[in-house]
This record gives C-alpha cells, structure tokens and sequence, in this order.
C-alpha cells in the first residue's frame, strides 16, 4: 500500500484544504511526530502498535492522517479490523486498550469521523468504535465506563500523607507479612504471566497470550514495566504499566485469590505509585472501571477520580452500540464455564478467543 494511497477524502474548511489518507510505514515517524506533539495523545496513538498487532494477532489495519494546506499531518487515527464467526467483522479505535480513537486539530476532527464512516461502510463492516475522552460525534455512544486518574505529588513521602494512616496500614500488612515488590522488564515477564493468566482464568475471562507483552516490552523498552509481589518467594501479585509524557498507567493487573487476604494488591499498587513519583509522573491511571462497582470503589480509595469515557459507534443496521464483554449477562454461561477450565487449557485457548474481542 502507497503511502499516499486511492483513499482519499478532499474537502475546504474556511479556505484550509484538509485531504484523509491511508498511511504505510513510510509514514511511521511523521505519524509518531503528530503524537508526540498532540497534547490528548496517549500512547496507543503510536504506530509501532500497527506491527505488533499485526504480528501478535494477525489483525488487518487501515491507519489513516490527515494533512493540512502544507502537507503537514494534523490528524490520525489508527483502525484495526477484527474478523470472527464467533464476534462478527468490525473496526475498533483501538482494539484492547482504553484509548486511541480520533487524534486530530480541531479542524481535522470531523472530516476524519467524517471518513472512518465512509470507510467502514464501504469496508462491509457491521460496526466501527471509536474510543474517546471526549464527545467528539453526534454518533451513537456508550459511557457506562470511566477511567481512574489520580493526580501524582512530586514525592513518594508527599503521596503516603495524603493516602492517610488507615491506607498506609493496609499497604504495611502484607511486607509485615513477608511479601516484597520488585520491578523491572522482560526477565519479569514470565512471573508475571503466570499470576495474570490464572487470575483471568478464575474471572472467567480469555487471556492474551504472553508473546503479546512481550512485544510491548520489546517495542517500548522505555515505557513498559513489570512489577511484581513475590510472597514466600512465590509471584503473588503482577502488574505491566506503560508510561507516557507525564501519565504513566497500569492497563493489566492482577493478584492469586489465596494471597488478597493479605493484601497483597496493596503493595502492588503502592510499589507503582511509589515508581511513578520518583520517575516525575504528575498522573497515575488506574485503568476502566465501571461507576460504584469494586474496582471502581478500590481505586477510588487511592485518591482517584472518575474520568468520562465516550465511546463512539457507527452502526450499519442502526440500533443499540453492541457489549462485547463478560458483563453482559448473554455471556454469563461462558464466563461461568471458562472459570472451571484447567489453567493449561485455558490458556492454550484464551488466545484464540481473546484476539477477536475488542
């Protein structure tokens, strides 16, 4: 595919030119240096996430910018397509992340909306989401979801006195108990595979398999992280954070079920926090979460406010945005199933399943 490819929407904007076209890798660092540039960006706006999608899950992908009057880009937006006889043939912005729909000057916005929907109808896709911070589109739009963000102190001693005693107990228990954190990058990852796959198992959820986060790791070696609680010598706790600008987030994290007891996720998330105010992060996402649930409660209790997400759809049949995950209650059974899988098949399976739900 031409760097300048057929696909091309055209129009005026108050005399500015604006023209939509599918990018290749020639285009990989001009693309990254919108991003960099791009104040709403988050990381998932990187083009290296085209080749290790493609690489880890075989997905096709349309990336498409948007360039101004002197040819500079001032716009992008990356497109995955997922294919499935199970889950169906759709566009996400972007598949398994939180973030990475429309990035764009004002200008550039609409007609890039404008061309994803072009694009996706005449791609024969039932649907195309869009993942935003912001309402962007008089589009159909999901916001049962919010993300947890809390703002950093320049210190990690400023952050424990504003957690106050009663947290502070809570992240003590486990080290009185014996438990110690480590951090580090792939000589971690296998520690931290083997907590997250079985916690998933045990939610009832598919897992991603390992040769995807060690991609991430192996493409962004100065954003990605494991941390680890070892109890008793043994991998209790894991978590895999990748950081960005001033934000610095913790998208898969995850704790044995006979370990919690001793709080053992206390001190996980403590030892990030901790790493990210001596590294000069000024915000800490906790990831999505659902309003008043446990999760949301538990990040709520480190200081965290909820952050509106939007997602946005365009619909070939119309109709209602569709939920693509284990709250809804048509997966119930699945989910009750999955959970009683043994681990190894579980995981032999969880990846061939996973790859397909956005």
């Amino acid at each position: 595919m031409n760097a300048e490819s057929a696909l091309v929407h055209a129009s005026s904007d108050i005399g500015r030119v604006v023209r939509i076209a599918a990018v290749d890798d020639s285009a990989a660092d001009r693309w990254n240096a919108f991003v960099a540039r791009a104040p709403a960006a988050s990381i998932y706006h990187r083009y290296e996430w085209r080749k290790l999608i493609s690489a880890t899950f075989g997905h096709a992908s349309d990336y498409f910018a948007a360039y101004d009057a002197a040819e500079r880009i001032c716009g992008v937006l990356p497109l995955v397509r997922l294919r499935s006889k199970l889950f169906g043939d759709f566009m996400v912005s972007m598949p398994f992340f939180n973030y990475g729909g429309v990035l764009a000057d004002d200008d550039a916005a609409g007609e890039l909306l404008a061309h994803a929907a072009t694009h996706a109808r005449s791609s024969g896709v039932s649907h195309l989401e869009l993942r935003h911070t912001a309402q962007l589109a008089d589009w159909p739009v999901r916001t049962d979801k919010v993300t947890m963000q809390r703002r950093l102190p320049d210190s990690p001693e400023e952050l424990s006195k504003q957690l106050g005693s009663k947290l502070r107990s809570q992240i003590k228990r486990p080290v009185r108990e014996g438990a110690a954190g480590i951090s580090g990058g792939a000589e971690l990852l296998d520690e931290f595979y083997a907590v997250f796959a079985r916690n998933m198992r045990d939610l009832g959820t598919p897992v991603y398999p390992r040769r995807f986060f060690a991609a991430a790791l192996e493409r962004f070696p100065q954003n990605a992280r494991i941390f680890i609680v070892r109890l008793q010598g043994q991998a209790v706790a894991a978590g895999f954070t990748l950081g960005s600008g001033e934000r610095l987030e913790i998208p898969w994290a995850s704790s044995l079920r006979e370990a919690n007891a001793v709080g053992v996720n206390m001190l996980l998330y403590w030892q990030v926090l901790e790493y990210a105010c001596r590294n000069g992060y000024k915000v800490f996402d906790f990831g999505r979460s659902t309003r008043d649930s446990g999760t949301f409660r538990f990040k709520q209790q480190w200081g965290a406010e909820p952050c509106q997400l939007y997602w946005h759809y365009w619909l070939r049949q119309g109709g209602e945005p569709p939920v693509m995950n284990p709250a809804n209650p048509k997966y119930r059974l699945a989910v009750a199933l999955w959970q009683r899988l043994p681990l190894a098949v579980a995981n032999r399976l969880g990846p061939l399943l996973v790859k397909n739900l956005p």
